[in-house]
């Protein structure tokens, strides 16, 4: 696949996709980013909200009339079929950070291909945001992020990961985690310093309140 550059953003940019959208979630990442770029159907969600994205961008098979007609001197198209109208998006936008809404709630299929764009491209910093959750890949090596008593902290690997974690109530220290083996989906922190070590593709989810915490402190390099 050909890339090149079709939206820059000094800040954290949203890139919105045709899942549902609850209010609570674009409530929660509105004051975090700089613009939208829709996704495909994503558009449609701006559309509802009186929002002009900066591009609309993907095969463009799933985009209303109305927002066809709304969005025309923004669209753009690419035809091609070996990737996901996500993965057109997120090669082609240049972000300090990207959150992804409206990418899960959807077609299991759908959010599955978005875990593995998120696993193939980790120089892409991508917060996955929906109603419930917030997940992100751990930066490679150690991260610090700081959660109350009782927090979800969810550990979930894309692939071969070796992985340590502290300040959570079933600590461990240098496991081998894979999909289909070990993994540490229902940790929870104990209050303070979470540090997670990570190498390989380990998805951290949290809950949608912890958002900030994530955007400002889980995702650093």
């Amino acid at each position: 696949m050909s890339n090149f550059e079709i939206v820059t953003c000094d800040t954290a940019l949203c890139l919105i996709g045709g899942a549902a959208v609850a209010d609570i979630a674009f409530a929660a990442v509105l004051p975090l980013v700089g613009g939208f770029v829709g996704v495909d159907g994503g558009a449609d969600h701006l559309l509802a909200r009186d929002i002009r994205p900066h591009r609309v961008i993907g095969d463009l098979d799933s985009l209303s009339d109305a927002a066809r007609t709304r969005f025309a001197d923004c669209l753009w198209h690419i035809a091609e079929q070996d990737s996901t109208d996500f993965e057109k998006a997120l090669t082609r936008v240049t972000a300090p950070q990207v959150i992804a809404l409206g990418f899960t709630g959807g077609r299991m299929d759908h959010a599955l291909s978005v875990l593995n764009v998120m696993a193939r491209h980790p120089d892409r910093t991508v917060l996955l945001v929906d109603a419930d959750d917030v997940s992100y890949l751990a930066p490679q090596g150690d991260s610090i992020i700081t959660m109350p008593v009782g927090a979800r902290v969810s550990l979930m690997p894309l692939g071969d990961v070796r992985a340590s974690v502290t300040g959570v109530r079933w600590a461990f220290t240098d496991w081998d985690l894979h999909p289909t083996g070990r993994n540490s989906a229902s940790n929870m922190a104990t209050g303070g310093p979470v540090q997670i070590s990570a190498q390989g593709p380990l998805l951290v989810t949290l809950p949608l309140a912890h958002l900030v915490e994530a955007a400002t402190n889980g995702v650093r390099g």
